[in-house]
């Protein structure tokens, strides 16, 4: 970028070639496979994220080592299995990487340094049950990767709402900023959380349920029939959509 602004202020080119060049410098090409938004994270706040189901092994590692060689970015992969996580950290063999892999989240960043940065703002995530937690966790580690610290309490859906009382009386304390409320089954955590508190609630339902609950549409559709005011809906198991929503929240005060 620095360089083309240098050569238009130079004379070397005019403002349509330049316009031309920097627009395609924002996107880096690999091998016809795929075309990575790089200046996704300065335009929007958050980098684009690498998502690795259904896409070939051979294109996801080849994906995986173009950017690294060209960009000094964390990489973000989600819904990573760990059968292919293993795949990639003996196929990369490079050592001067960090590696860091939440197996319950599926999420991959890997980094080429440590940056540490005190947190913007807190972000509270909540499930209904224990088997929400693989998506509530997720967000966690995008909220976290954005720069916020986040608050969890997990298995505090309405089968047992006197155990959320408490949970969201220690978040409002801790001065929270948004809610994210996983739940599956029913949905109806979100909608409860809703009438409680004053900030936004990010409602994600997940594909736990069964019979008519079964692939998570009985809760996706729940949430977006809520009578409560002030909730988002995201799409089903989408975690890391409800995470950058809240950090898009949180940044634009």
């Amino acid at each position: 970028m620095k360089d083309i602004l240098e050569r238009l202020v130079n004379g070397e080119i005019n403002i349509d070639e330049a316009e031309i060049l920097i627009s395609s410098n924002n996107i880096l090409e690999f091998d016809d496979i795929a075309k990575m938004d790089i200046s996704r994270n300065e335009r929007t706040g958050f980098p684009e994220a690498v998502f690795a189901p259904s896409k070939n092994y051979d294109d996801l590692l080849l994906i995986i080592e173009k950017f690294i060689e060209n960009r000094d970015d964390d990489l973000i992969i989600t819904k990573l299995s760990h059968e292919r996580y293993e795949r990639i950290l003996a196929d990369l063999s490079n050592d001067s990487l960090i590696y860091d892999y939440n197996k319950r989240a599926q999420i991959l960043i890997i980094r080429k340094e440590i940056k540490k940065t005190e947190p913007v703002a807190k972000i509270g995530i909540i499930t209904a049950g224990t088997s929400d937690i693989n998506i509530a966790e997720e967000a966690r580690v995008i909220v976290e990767e954005g720069g916020c610290k986040a608050i969890t309490s997990y298995d505090i859906g309405v089968a047992g709402i006197h155990r959320l009382f408490p949970q969201i009386a220690h978040m409002v304390k801790e001065g929270v900023r948004a809610f994210i409320v996983c739940a599956g089954m029913e949905g109806a955590l979100p909608s409860v959380v809703a009438g409680l508190v004053d900030v936004p609630v990010i409602g994600v339902p997940t594909s736990v349920g069964y019979g008519v609950g079964e692939g998570g549409r009985v809760a996706l559709d729940a949430m977006l029939q809520s009578c409560a005011p002030g909730i988002a809906v995201v799409n089903i198991d989408n975690g890391f959509g409800a995470a950058v929503f809240a950090l898009t929240i949180v940044r634009s005060d």
